[in-house]
């Protein structure tokens, strides 16, 4: 039996291939996929076009792909048909990114699990069910305190003319966008969402500066008021987070979490290896 795990954001994807006895035998990476942006075509082409994979195909026997925006049975099966094109001889199973995270974080006792990335989003997981109080509405209506949603903020103060001259002027250095750039990236080409994620580098190289710490303070605020507070016992269990902007951002956080009365669990960059323990304790068994 060889087992493929992939633990996918809208930007990248983390893959593992373990053997029965949850021993690691391979790990690479491929851009995100999500079903929103991405059609089945998209994920053959990709995969297909990738040498890690291909050296795969003919050994894997199951895929757990846990992704963004693969929220019900229509988007999951997007994603699964790419994949079973790839790995025809595979039992392909696909789900939410949110379960994937649910699953990394698990340490026995139930707890809310947030994802704030690209994206952003939040569940409750009792050991048993992964349980969502609020939808996730993407990087036009939601996706708080994520990195499309500072990434929105920081392109419009730029093209606002709000940004300190120094800040602006290292933009312009580091980027070369022009205000068409901007507008044709964020509303005429793919993966809008991705772009204006990228910019949280930027964010974090300036970090100290008083505008970037509101939005910080903002974003993360708004988070916990819409998708932590939304959990009827949020104030008795842990809290754990996934994701680059958390875990990169974690001092600001965790500001806002103390203020807010949020009991911190963890705080992980990449849930793959948690995602993997995961599965050799509770669903390779069953296999």
């Amino acid at each position: 039996m060889r087992v493929l795990i992939a633990d996918s954001g809208s930007t990248k994807c983390d893959w593992q291939l373990l053997d029965e006895s949850g021993r690691e035998l391979a790990e690479f990476h491929t851009m995100g996929f999500n079903p929103y942006f991405h059609t089945a075509d998209v994920v053959e082409e990709v995969m297909g076009n990738n040498t890690d994979v291909q050296r795969l195909v003919n050994e894997v026997t199951h895929v757990f792909f846990y992704g963004a925006g693969s929220s019900t049975p229509e988007l999951c099966a997007i994603i699964q048909e790419g994949l079973q094109r790839v790995f025809p001889a595979a039992n392909v199973a696909v789900d939410h990114d949110l379960v994937g995270a649910a699953y990394s974080t698990y340490d026995g006792r139930p707890g809310v699990t947030c994802i704030i990335g690209t994206g952003s989003n939040s569940c409750h997981f009792d050991g048993d069910k992964v349980h969502e109080e609020v939808p996730a509405l993407a990087y036009i209506l939601g996706d708080e305190a994520s990195g499309s949603w500072h990434g929105k903020k920081l392109l419009a103060a730029k093209l606002y003319h709000h940004l300190p001259a120094h800040v602006a002027a290292d933009f312009d250095q580091t980027y070369g966008l022009s205000k068409d750039d901007i507008i044709n990236k964020v509303y005429l080409e793919p993966d809008p969402n991705v772009f204006l994620a990228s910019f949280m580098t930027f964010i974090g190289k300036h970090k100290a500066q008083p505008l970037f710490q509101a939005w910080l303070k903002a974003g993360f605020e708004a988070f916990v008021d819409v998708h932590i507070k939304c959990f009827s016992n949020w104030r008795e269990e842990p809290v754990h987070f996934i994701g680059s902007v958390a875990y990169h951002f974690q001092d600001e956080l965790k500001a806002v979490c103390a203020e807010r009365g949020v009991n911190v669990g963890a705080i992980i960059k990449k849930p793959i290896d948690g995602l993997a323990s995961y599965h050799l304790k509770h669903i390779l068994p069953a296999l």
